[in-house]
């Protein structure tokens, strides 16, 4: 360093350290940032080390492509083939016959010759606005060789481009920084983005976007967002709102550069988008998590999870899902309820997570002990007509890590089985006494549930299932069929910390069958089937006739001839 230089280092320390004394204690200085002082400095030796490099190149005049001559084209800067600037290059110039051409953008071409910290390559459109293009280039990687070209676009052809001039610049400044740059399809969209503000960012595991789309209106308004770090790639649509978007981008590969491209849809063809902008964002956390994998019911039924934002999260037994469906969304006000299917081991569980005003945030079992899970997101498929089966469509799936020690598939509450609920509770604890064996218990709720519940033949013959039949609500309407008398019985068993399950099947005889439902239940260590639906009664001239029997409660092989088991349903 030169003595002038730390004359002044040591003038600007000592006035800051006289002004720190003085000044108010809620003040600092940010030392990260030069002094004015210093920023003189540094543009003096940038300056010198121009000049200097200058002088070691052979500065050869720029001469233009012949495709100059056919467009009337001229560049006013740069005037050199090669050269050396600090930090920016402008490019200007005029097009005489701009009429003639396809498309209104210069393309500039910037490609970097060395170690690439942010990416290799960097390229402008800049718009050709009453026959004149300007545009301040950045040499994004810092110091170092950067090659450019500059191309004007084809007289017959839309979407290509000829090369006007080549030039090579010399950058002698340090800063490492991107600029937002757009594509003529993103200018063309009114695509902008207010956060972040620059093409490169530091950010930790997650990072805002947020911007707005102006010009794309209707069932196009949307923007893709594609990332990509070490060969990993993920692909997600994000709905735009009155012009504007916003979300929290996970950083899903851990320490590093994560390239995020965003996409603008292209007017003219119906799903189908064009590259509108490329972020880095250099990610200051090791962690690493999984994608979750949206699918295009995602966005056409208006889903927006917020949490999780990432898969491969861990948990103890139990996940929270939450979010909002758009109200604007097709089916939005039928929605009133979403399916989360767990997968496991080839186990699979069913539940059921309520909407209320366009929310949900509710929790679901990992049942099947630990572990990983796959885990899906669902809607219901909308039917006018009423069904014995549920329809329902994927709109996401990721993993989840259980760490729960136990497999309680056959004991925490389910779909259906409120076995945690109070009224539930009660009733087990009025049923159950102490000093009975497991038979006894299982004995006397099978007979509560065959004797306080009516075969609803209406139900059954209109196929009026719902999701939301239930344990609770079969006790409140006092009627129900197979699944109903099975949801209350499993209910009150588990209640009373009996391992209970629930069995899908068929049941009848010759043409007179059906599917059908009932339990099984681990008495002394064994299962033990029983049927309360068949042991409340029978179907005569189409109308229910109470008549309970305890034939069906642990039946014998000949009893239960009629009944064909197909599995086990969590």
């Amino acid at each position: 360093m030169s003595m002038k230089k730390l004359h002044i280092l040591m003038v600007s320390l000592m006035c800051l350290l006289s002004l720190g004394a003085c000044a108010n204690k809620s003040a600092s200085v940010d030392e990260s940032q030069p002094t004015p002082v210093q920023k003189q400095e540094q543009k003096k030796d940038f300056k010198a080390a121009i000049e200097k490099k200058n002088a070691e190149l052979e500065m050869v005049p720029l001469e233009l492509t012949s495709y100059s001559e056919k467009v009337g084209a001229t560049l006013i800067e740069p005037t050199h083939t090669n050269f050396a600037v600090d930090e920016f290059v402008r490019v200007e110039g005029t097009v005489e016959n701009q009429d003639q051409l396809q498309e209104n953008y210069v393309w500039i071409k910037i490609k970097f010759d060395g170690e690439a910290h942010l990416g290799d390559s960097m390229e402008y459109y800049a718009p050709i606005k009453d026959g004149r293009f300007k545009q301040n280039v950045r040499l994004f990687n810092g110091e170092g060789e950067y090659r450019v070209t500059v191309l004007l676009p084809s007289k017959d052809r839309k979407n290509y481009y000829y090369d006007l001039a080549k030039f090579t610049v010399y950058n002698v400044n340090p800063n490492m920084q991107r600029d937002l740059t757009y594509t003529p399809f993103a200018q063309e969209a009114g695509l902008s983005l207010e956060a972040p503000a620059s093409g490169y960012v530091k950010e930790n595991e997650i990072f805002k976007l947020k911007g707005e789309l102006s010009s794309i209106k209707g069932p196009n308004e949307a923007v893709m967002l594609e990332m990509k770090k070490d060969g990993e790639k993920w692909k997600h649509v994000l709905p735009v709102k009155d012009g504007k978007f916003t979300y929290d981008v996970p950083l899903f590969y851990g320490k590093g550069i994560h390239e995020l491209k965003v996409y603008v849809p292209d007017e003219e063809k119906s799903n189908y988008f064009q590259e509108g902008t490329v972020l880095y964002i250099d990610n200051e956390s090791e962690l690493v998590t999984e994608p979750i994998q949206y699918m295009t019911t995602y966005h056409e039924r208006g889903v927006n999870l917020t949490y999780p934002t990432v898969g491969g999260e861990e948990t103890n037994l139990t996940y929270r899902i939450k979010g909002t469906i758009d109200k604007d969304a097709p089916f939005a006000k039928e929605t009133t309820h979403l399916y989360i299917t767990t997968k496991k081991d080839g186990e699979e569980a069913l539940s059921v997570i309520p909407v209320k005003d366009y929310s949900f945030d509710d929790e679901f079992y990992l049942r099947f002990g630990p572990g990983t899970y796959d885990v899906i997101v669902s809607v219901p498929e909308i039917k006018e007509k009423n069904s014995s089966k549920f329809y329902y469509e994927y709109v996401a799936q990721f993993t989840v890590e259980s760490t729960g020690t136990e497999d309680q598939r056959d004991i925490l509450p389910s779909r259906g089985v409120q076995s945690d609920a109070p009224e539930i509770i009660a009733i087990a604890e009025e049923l159950i006494t102490d000093g009975m064996s497991d038979r006894e218990k299982a004995k006397a709720i099978y007979e509560f549930t065959a004797k306080s519940i009516a075969y609803d033949v209406e139900k059954q013959k209109n196929s009026d299932f719902n999701w939301d039949d239930s344990a609770l609500k079969v006790l409140e309407l006092e009627k129900g069929i197979c699944q109903d008398y099975t949801y209350l019985a499993l209910a009150l068993l588990r209640a009373s910390g009996m391992e209970a399950r629930y069995i899908a099947g068929t049941a009848g005889s010759g043409f007179n069958f059906a599917r059908h439902a009932w339990v099984e239940v681990k008495v002394d260590g064994e299962w033990l089937t029983m049927d309360p639906t068949w042991g409340a009664g029978y179907i005569q001239k189409g109308e229910f006739v109470a008549n309970y029997t305890e034939d069906y409660f642990e039946p014998t092989e000949e009893v239960f001839k009629t009944h064909s088991r197909h599995g086990v349903q969590y």
